[in-house]
């Protein structure tokens, strides 16, 4: 029997219906709108993204939910699609809109989250005033993904291996075995020194009810855009990229596509800097939304 999930940040959680499910989406503070969003893997959850959701809440509204799959949100065993995640952000920018007016957001995403958010902000760019994109997923390697629109990068008949006749849920629990899931973010950290409260959050919402499902397809590439090089050269409003140079994720030649047209900072961190170095990341992060 799992444990119970407790909240990944602080503040009030709302839970709403949506045309991707029930959707979980915590909201803290006053002031100028500001919406974060996590990233894709065995364990995410609004977790990834506290230590932001935690400073700005001081002097903003932020908005931080649980993507369709992970966290608090809906965990159904239905497909799941980078449409499906994009049709959660917008139904969040919804919610967004009826507490804090048309405003424009700034919003923040982390690794494939960034695909995500940067497919709702092509769709509805009125709604943002930027993005920061935080170890964005699309950009490895020199060549471009410009496939059909809306089409993704899964490896045909992986998911229906991997979930099998009724071996996936087993295959997941091996995957995210506390042990298992230590080691992967020490390689997203590329250091042993991990943020031991994410690796506790993460170990249990990996145990809750339906927990294989997102990730699963995750793990078959279904989450990823072959589009997405296209959407990127689609966004409007003005983009922050930021990664690290140490772990499994550092490389990003992708990002010489966009030189001139999006500020770029790289921190001596892992794939979560504002985990390891806060101060810097708000100073840049903050320095980015001045110039906006």
């Amino acid at each position: 029997m799992s444990d119970p999930l407790p909240a990944a940040v602080s503040g009030a959680r709302l839970n709403f219906d949506s045309p991707a499910g029930r959707l979980a989406l915590y909201v803290a503070g006053q002031g100028p709108p500001m919406l974060l969003v996590h990233s894709v893997n065995a364990a995410a959850s609004a977790a990834e993204v506290r230590p932001l959701h935690e400073h700005y809440a001081a002097g903003r509204t932020v908005f931080t939910p649980d993507l369709p799959g992970f966290g608090h949100s809906e965990r159904s065993d239905r497909p799941y699609t980078p449409r499906l995640m994009t049709d959660a952000l917008l139904a969040v920018l919804a919610q967004i809109g009826a507490r804090c007016g048309p405003q424009p957001v700034d919003a923040l995403a982390l690794s494939l989250g960034c695909e995500f958010l940067a497919r709702a902000a092509v769709e509805a760019p009125a709604a943002f005033r930027s993005l920061a994109l935080v170890s964005a997923t699309g950009l490895m390697g020199a060549r471009p993904h410009r496939g059909t629109p809306g089409s993704t990068r899964a490896v045909p008949g992986l998911l229906r291996a991997l979930r099998g006749p009724g071996w996936g849920g087993t295959l997941f629990r091996g995957l995210t075995r506390p042990g298992v899931i230590r080691h992967f973010l020490r390689k997203t950290w590329g250091s042993k020194e991990i943020d031991e409260d994410l690796w506790r959050y993460a170990v249990i919402t990996a145990r809750q009810p339906g927990a294989e499902y997102a990730p699963l397809t995750f793990l078959s590439a279904g989450l990823f855009s072959a589009d997405i090089t296209t959407v990127y050269e689609a966004l409007a409003p003005p983009v922050w990229l930021v990664h690290g140079e140490r772990g499994d994720f550092t490389d990003y030649r992708g990002k010489a596509l966009f030189e001139g047209r999006w500020r770029t900072t790289v921190l001596p961190t892992g794939a979560l800097p504002y985990f390891e170095q806060p101060a810097a990341f708000v100073a840049a992060y903050d320095a980015f939304l001045a110039a906006v």
